[in-house]
């Protein structure tokens, strides 16, 4: 059993809600406090063929996997190519966006917050938001 009485759990994308993320990307939880995390937040971001999310930074550490297509990773002004398998490690405060070069397939990423209580603010707008609240 975990420290806050659970025994776990497994949770399912399909049952899951898909948030709009700006940029033509969309967003599923997945590990969240609702499954029992206290420390941590993750899930997947879908990012269509010349689609990209906005420039962001968190306050607590990253760590995101391309697990599809190939992506450009903007970090702190600096572009990189990454390919399925890639991950990333994005330190707290650091601008970042996630670039789909591609014409034609999909990028999909997973990424997780090292804080269950992780925001998420948009370089263009200064808007903070918890990621946790973005579930619609």
């Amino acid at each position: 059993m975990s420290e806050n009485g659970s025994a776990g759990s497994i949770v399912r994308e399909q049952e899951r809600p898909r948030v709009a993320r700006g940029g033509g990307a969309a967003t599923v939880q997945m590990v969240t406090a609702a499954a029992g995390a206290r420390t941590m937040i993750n899930g997947f971001t879908d990012i269509p063929p010349g689609a990209g999310i906005p420039l962001h930074f968190h306050d607590c550490e990253e760590s995101v996997l391309v697990v599809s297509g190939r992506a450009l990773v903007e970090l702190d002004g600096v572009r990189h190519e990454a390919e399925a398998g890639c991950v990333t490690f994005v330190p707290s405060g650091v601008p970042h966006r996630f670039l789909n070069p591609s014409e034609a397939e999909p990028l999909r990423i997973f990424w997780t917050y090292a804080s269950g209580s992780a925001t998420r603010t948009l370089v263009e707008t200064g808007e903070t938001r918890p990621i946790a609240t973005e579930t619609e």
